[in-house]
């Protein structure tokens, strides 16, 4: 099961996420934001943004928001924006 070990907010709308397997990539939450639920909502807000963490391999926020480590790798992949590592 892959799992995000590390997150670090990179812009406003970024985070850049390191994954079990020695993959990465920086994650755009633009796409997330323009969806305007009550759960996305708090995300236009750059500090909301920064308070991410992480909970079980999954990408948080304090509302509750959960994003997990398998669809942020899959999007990420199919953007092309998944750099994978020669160190294993």
């Amino acid at each position: 099961m892959i799992k995000i070990i590390n997150a670090t907010v990179v812009s406003d709308t970024a985070v850049h996420l390191c994954f079990s397997d020695g993959s990465a990539g920086d994650y755009d939450l633009s796409a997330l934001i323009a969806r305007d639920t009550v759960m996305t909502r708090p995300l236009r807000d750059p500090e909301f943004v920064a308070r991410c963490f992480l909970e079980l391999g999954a990408l948080c926020w304090p509302n509750g928001l959960e994003l997990s480590a398998a669809s942020l790798q899959r999007k990420l992949a199919e953007q092309g924006a998944l750099v994978h590592s020669n160190a294993a």
